[in-house]
């Protein structure tokens, strides 16, 4: 009895902790966001210009399958490409802590081993909300409409469940890469990945082996199932390839397979940084 009153408050003690520490990275983290709104303004800049683009320059010569509003197919997607941009700015903002310092300063501290990671993926997933309702007003001020109902929450918590698992790829890669600058770089990488997607064409407009690659993008099963929810035509939603008929389920099943990838690596990385 006295080794259960023992081991039962000790493993309560860790987990309360554990939990504040998490909540300290996460309250540093939204106090730079205070302190620094442009890095948010930063990285809505290129999706809100590519709407504008998109929308009014090209929108008129853009084809949508089964015809419809060429507004009401792009919106969704260019939420999605907001949400995978992301994982730029959790790079950069991870490999600047790394490299002024501060995570070795974390890691010299009595602190859980995770919290830092973890803290910077709660973080940047409240930044991401942010982002999200930004991109939607302005989508509604260019006269988007959404028309699926409840089905408004669904897609903007697939939107919310895709950055989840994109944050930790951010986060690995931000301990791999040596500067910020490299992980500016990350750029060149992102915006092929966002451009052979169904983020601005459906997959069925492209080359078949262009296409098929697109439609086996896990960025693509996002923006299907968003366009799905928030009440796009089907024509302009399903193609005829399995992943596509089945949008709904590997946008749940894509963010599951990259979160089990890439967390423990992570935090794996973290764990073997040199103090």
């Amino acid at each position: 009895m006295t080794a259960v009153d023992l081991t039962v408050p000790a493993t309560r003690g860790r987990l309360y902790w554990a939990l504040a520490d998490v909540w300290n990275i996460v309250r540093r983290g939204i106090t730079h966001y205070q302190r620094q709104p442009v890095n948010i303004a930063w990285q809505l800049g290129f999706p809100i210009l590519s709407v504008l683009l998109y929308g009014y320059v090209f929108g008129s010569a853009m084809k949508v399958p089964g015809g419809g509003d060429y507004k009401d197919f792009l919106m969704p997607g260019m939420f999605v490409m907001t949400m995978a941009f992301g994982f730029i700015n959790t790079a950069t903002l991870v490999v600047y802590d790394s490299t002024k310092g501060v995570i070795d300063r974390f890691r010299s501290m009595p602190m859980a081993s995770s919290a830092v990671v973890a803290g910077r993926g709660i973080t940047d997933l409240l930044a991401a909300c942010a982002e999200l309702a930004i991109m939607m007003l302005t989508a509604f001020a260019m006269g988007w409409r959404p028309d699926g109902g409840l089905g408004f929450l669904g897609a903007f918590g697939l939107l919310l469940w895709l950055r989840f698992a994109l944050i930790w790829i951010g986060v690995w890669l931000g301990l791999l890469v040596p500067n910020p600058e490299a992980a500016g770089g990350l750029f060149a990488v992102a915006f092929p990945l966002t451009m052979i997607s169904s983020i601005f064409v459906a997959p069925q407009l492209m080359p078949d082996w262009l296409g098929w690659v697109a439609a086996w993008n896990p960025i693509s099963s996002t923006a299907a199932a968003s366009r799905e929810l928030f009440g796009v035509p089907g024509e302009a939603v399903a193609g005829d390839s399995w992943v596509e008929q089945h949008a709904l389920l590997m946008a749940g099943v894509w963010p599951v397979v990259l979160t089990v990838i890439f967390l423990p690596l992570a935090v794996r990385r973290f764990q073997k940084l040199s103090r």
